[in-house]
């Protein structure tokens, strides 16, 4: 009875262990929920620091981060409103190891598309890319031209 209850106590802790470890894993789903939830609580600058974190390569690019930094915190309730949050948009799989997912970013004054890109070239997931435009209106009006509509019916 004694040799059960050992077992079943390594047996907990060896799952614990496990379940602990993947913790550390970050999703591309965890990545973009943090980003958005500092972006709301602490500034674009945070935000993109936590975000790019995860990439020890984009130590080379630091003017380039410096400068989205700037740019995206001019999206400031004097310029384009409260923001209200996000929705996904859309999510594209290149493969088991590369993620695009573009999310709508709601403002008062008018939508912003967030788009990032995630990049798992072992282990874990790194951001690859994030860009931000305010050219949504005009994609989805293209998409509504009679040329792209099937007429064949």
């Amino acid at each position: 009875m004694r040799n059960t209850k050992s077992i079943k106590a390594y047996v907990t802790i060896i799952f614990l262990s496990i379940s602990f470890i993947s913790v550390g894993q970050n999703t591309p789903e965890e990545i973009v929920s943090k980003f958005f939830t500092e972006y709301q609580n602490d500034g674009a600058s945070k935000a993109l620091d936590n975000l790019y974190s995860n990439n020890k390569w984009m130590n080379r690019a630091t003017d380039a981060i410096t400068k989205l930094k700037q740019q995206l915190g001019t999206l400031n309730e004097d310029y384009v409103g409260k923001y209200y949050g996000y929705e996904l948009i859309v999510e594209k799989r290149l493969s088991d190891s590369f993620i695009l997912m573009s999310y709508l970013v709601k403002y008062d004054r008018q939508p912003i598309r967030f788009t990032f890109q995630f990049y798992k070239p072992d282990n874990e997931w790194r951001t690859h890319s994030f860009k931000y435009d305010g050219n949504i209106d005009e994609e989805i009006e293209e998409s509504a031209k009679v040329y792209y509509l099937d007429l064949k019916k």
